[in-house]
């Protein structure tokens, strides 16, 4: 905040970094109301209303399963094929919506950007909370497929968290790049969607990340969500599923890694979206 004169004053984003994240928890009742502002939005005069989050994933599920488990008989780690799958959509699905939520959410709110400051970091970020309420109605959903298989989770199913950390941050490192890019170059906004549906069948959603060969699992790696999806069946699958550890790491450090980068230039360029838009 500097003082122009004894009457004015203006108010600016912290300097630095540190400031920035002090400043975010100052306006987090902001950040609450808008996500409660897009999860009626999501739901308003829709049919299905919140069933849609247990529906798209399960009809994926579905598809998955039958394509790769059935026809191409893809090996399932010892466990059900559609449990295997659906460990992996509850954080692609998270991730997806996410992404392409946060990727449009600057443009959506454009008339906010340009009467009022706040850290703008807000109106990406709050998409996360909306999608950790869907997140967690389709977890239920993977409780009641183990108990219709009549699959016992590991005890390791209490690092869950730790992995839905990792997944929140590559979302919304992603999110945050791709709408810092579609503020000023709107042509990105076609780029989501690719993004989505590419991501899709390069990540090991459908099948299990341990049949791709050795010597490419590492660059198979550079993928965050490779990382985030064999986490989660890690934790749920226990014994049986195999984690490459050493490939592990390197997507969690290029995860973190990642959203500081993109955290960083959100935050340079975030003073001249007003203009811009």
């Amino acid at each position: 905040m500097n003082r122009i004169d004894d009457n004015i004053e203006v108010l600016e984003p912290g300097k630095r970094f540190s400031s920035y994240w002090g400043e975010l928890w100052q306006y987090r009742e902001l950040f609450y109301f808008l996500s409660w502002r897009d999860f009626l939005v999501r739901y308003k005069q829709t049919v299905l209303g919140v069933a849609w989050s247990v529906i798209r994933p399960i009809l994926t599920m579905i598809v998955f399963t039958v394509v790769f488990g059935k026809l191409a008989k893809f090996p399932s780690e010892g466990v059900p094929y559609a449990i295997m799958v659906y460990c992996a959509l509850l954080p692609w699905q998270f991730f997806a919506t996410t992404f392409s939520e946060a990727g449009n959410s600057l443009l959506a709110n454009a008339r906010m950007l340009t009467k009022i400051y706040f850290p703008r970091l807000i109106i990406p970020a709050s998409s996360l909370l909306v999608n950790l309420i869907d997140f967690f109605i389709s977890f239920v959903i993977l409780l009641g497929l183990m108990a219709y298989y009549q699959f016992m989770p590991s005890w390791k199913i209490v690092f869950i968290p730790v992995f839905l950390f990792m997944a929140m941050i590559t979302s919304l490192g992603a999110g945050v790049l791709i709408v810092t890019l579609n503020v000023k170059y709107r042509d990105f906004r076609y780029v989501v969607p690719f993004v989505v549906q590419l991501g899709l069948y390069v990540s090991p959603v459908g099948f299990s990340s341990n049949i791709i060969p050795g010597k490419w699992q590492f660059l198979y790696s550079l993928n965050p969500m490779v990382g985030v999806i064999d986490g989660f069946r890690w934790s749920i699958l226990g014994e049986g599923y195999t984690m490459n550890w050493a490939a592990f790491s390197l997507s969690a450090a290029l995860t973190v890694l990642f959203f500081f980068i993109s955290v960083t230039y959100f935050k340079r360029m975030e003073k001249s979206f007003a203009d811009i838009i």
